[in-house]
């Protein structure tokens, strides 16, 4: 028997919505059919692909590594047959919206020296959902999106998508002098008596995200400060607050960028476009484009260079 893309759909979609219920609200479905349809998909696959949690149901081990080629599979089908516009050539600036991430600069670099005849207006913005709207909106041509697991962020059409890393964990970033500072990785109990800069793009999930995985570990997270990424940094460096940070965070002086055990905050990046504006060929460039601007930087922190080694599952498709 073959899994169908259907199929393929409902799993992606009870592990963004993180319950069965929810997950079949959203699709139009009853609570005992899509458990019926889960418990078929898993007898074809020979395994569970989630359990049980306080909060829902959570991914087992070869339920995230089903869903990483699953999500990548649905990014190929959709971006083939999301848009079949097109667009007038134009020499306009590209106008590119991005999450904060480390590898703004290189992005840049490598889009400009692609061959598109046009020169690249970047703008950065935290909230994935502030650039899906802006996106559907044609505020942008293209857009960077960093989305957190178990929070789904919309687009509209004629906005279509490909999946560029469909996981990868949040690091936490701490003083140099922290207690916690030497180890490779930290437990995410261990900082429930720490004061927390709050997550940028809170709209969108990621403060939900945060305080949904402490209380998993048995705290509340105290939120102190609200801050952009210049005035976080040298509020954890000097001690203040720690704060989540994308694992090819470059990391400043008096500061380390940790792993979380268990990966307990994932996330996923997804290049989406409007293909009124920009043609397939056009899009495809620009994703491979994009990707080999991430890849120059996974090395940046040597310990995400190490999961990301273990993790051939997540790895753009060039």
């Amino acid at each position: 028997m073959t899994i169908e893309i259907r199929q393929l759909r409902m799993i992606c979609a009870i592990a963004e919505a993180g319950s069965i219920t929810r997950a079949a609200a959203r699709m139009e479905l009853t609570q005992p059919a899509l458990s019926n349809q889960l418990h078929a998909i898993e007898r074809m696959l020979g395994d569970a692909l989630f359990v049980r949690s306080r909060t829902g149901v959570v991914p087992t081990e070869f339920g995230r590594r089903t869903l990483d080629r699953a999500r990548i599979v649905l990014s190929e089908v959709d971006s083939l047959f999301g848009g079949a516009g097109s667009p007038q050539a134009s020499t306009e600036p590209l106008r590119l919206g991005c999450a904060h991430i480390a590898c703004i600069s290189s992005i840049v670099d490598r889009v400009q020296a692609a061959p598109l005849g046009r020169s690249v207006m970047l703008h950065v913005e935290s909230s994935a959902a502030v650039l899906a709207d802006s996106l559907a909106s044609g505020r942008y041509d293209v857009a960077l999106l960093g989305i957190m697991a178990g929070f789904d962020v919309p687009l509209e059409r004629p906005v279509t998508s490909r999946v560029l890393v469909p996981r990868y964990p949040c690091f936490v970033a701490l003083a140099a002098d922290h207690r916690l500072a030497g180890r490779e990785q930290v437990r995410l109990g261990d900082l429930r008596d720490e004061a927390w800069i709050g997550p940028p793009g809170a709209d969108d999930g990621s403060l939900a995200a945060l305080r949904a995985a402490c209380l998993e570990a048995g705290f509340e997270p105290l939120i102190r400060f609200e801050a952009p990424s210049g005035g976080g940094r040298e509020l954890v460096a000097n001690g203040h607050g720690i704060r989540l940070v994308e694992p090819t965070f470059a990391v400043p002086p008096g500061t380390v960028a940790l792993p979380l055990e268990g990966d307990p905050l994932m996330a996923r990046l997804a290049v989406a476009w409007r293909p009124d504006r920009i043609t397939r060929e056009q899009a495809d460039l620009l994703y491979r484009e994009i990707a080999r601007a991430y890849l120059l930087h996974v090395a940046d922190n040597p310990l995400f260079h190490q999961w990301w080694q273990a993790h051939p599952e997540v790895h753009p498709v060039l």
